[in-house]
């Protein structure tokens, strides 16, 4: 029988600090204790400082994209302080350190992007030449891709920095993830969410990944009761698009699976960091092929791009 964790000996929860990485610890730590009728007691939130975090003045690009919100966390988990991590999905290299697993996923979260401003309530009621505040260069290219016109400014920060930024004119609008806003319940916040067909998310966003230890026998049991197979099966395909993409936070890709029945369907996008080229793909196989379906996507798009094609312009 699986060893339960208790209040003299908890389970420790590894998460990054800003608010949207705690309240996915918390979901984490409440599915665990409904799971095995544990007090909140039996679970440590360990709150981690990451090299994304700490260094809010520059463009991910220019401090080595993906891991810069996991290095921390993870050299933490494989030190046995902390016996699981929490992430988001879209923060995550596709390839985990050595001893590490990556193999419990959360239900999905609303994978659609948000516009948010104050005063418009679309991208298509921007003026001519509006200032944009994203770091994300998917985001980027596909806003250039669509409005050549607008000015794109570097806009670090969690949920409530990019709000203050707004509200001190930094940008006319911004754009953040519908599942982030509603696992903070910012009903407040003007949001207005975007259709995939109009802006194709992240590979993985919305969805939350617990990390662990590979010889943790003891917690994989206990992370298999709060498991979501639905959702393994979508990032499956995602993340080997992704991982045949190469892609990083230095290559503007969009990717996102869904499943009916025993079928999924899967549409890829990659985009010129510049936004001036945009090359889309969109396919559909059984479950069980998608992995290897995505893989044949990534070639396909690979190939349209050409050499050369990511190289950064701006």
């Amino acid at each position: 029988m699986t060893q339960l964790p208790s209040p003299d000996k908890p389970l420790k929860i590894g998460t990054r600090g800003s608010p949207l990485a705690l309240a996915q610890a918390h979901e984490t730590r409440d599915r665990l204790a409904d799971a095995f009728g544990l007090p909140e007691t039996a679970f440590e939130i360990v709150t981690i400082l990451t090299t994304g975090d700490r260094i809010q003045d520059r463009a991910l690009k220019e401090l080595g994209g993906k891991g810069l919100f996991t290095r921390e966390i993870e050299a933490d988990l494989l030190a046995g302080r902390i016996d699981i991590a929490v992430h988001s999905m879209k923060d995550m290299p596709v390839l985990q350190p050595e001893g590490l697993l990556l193999d419990c996923y959360l239900p999905r979260e609303d994978v659609r992007d948000a516009f948010v401003s104050p005063t418009a309530r679309a991208l298509s009621d921007l003026p001519d030449g509006a200032v944009v505040g994203t770091s994300s260069l998917r985001r980027r290219a596909q806003l250039l891709n669509r409005r050549p016109d607008l000015q794109v400014v570097e806009f670090r920060g969690n949920v409530q920095t990019r709000l203050r930024k707004l509200s001190e004119g930094v940008a006319t609008c911004t754009f953040l993830a519908m599942a982030g806003l509603n696992r903070l319940h910012r009903s407040d916040v003007p949001a207005t969410p975007i259709d995939p067909d109009d802006m194709l998310p992240a590979v993985a966003q919305g969805a939350i990944g617990i990390e662990r230890r590979a010889g943790d026998t003891r917690t994989a049991a206990l992370l298999d009761a709060i498991h979501d197979h639905a959702t393994a099966e979508r990032l499956a395909a995602e993340r080997a698009l992704l991982a045949a993409l190469d892609g990083s936070c230095e290559t503007p890709i969009a990717g996102l699976a869904t499943v009916t029945g025993g079928t999924l369907r899967l549409r890829g996008q990659v985009l010129r960091p510049d936004g001036s080229t945009a090359i889309a793909d969109d396919r559909a196989c059984p479950v069980a092929d998608a992995p290897d379906m995505a893989r044949e996507m990534a070639a396909h798009l690979l190939q349209q791009a050409g050499p050369g094609f990511f190289d950064w312009r701006g």
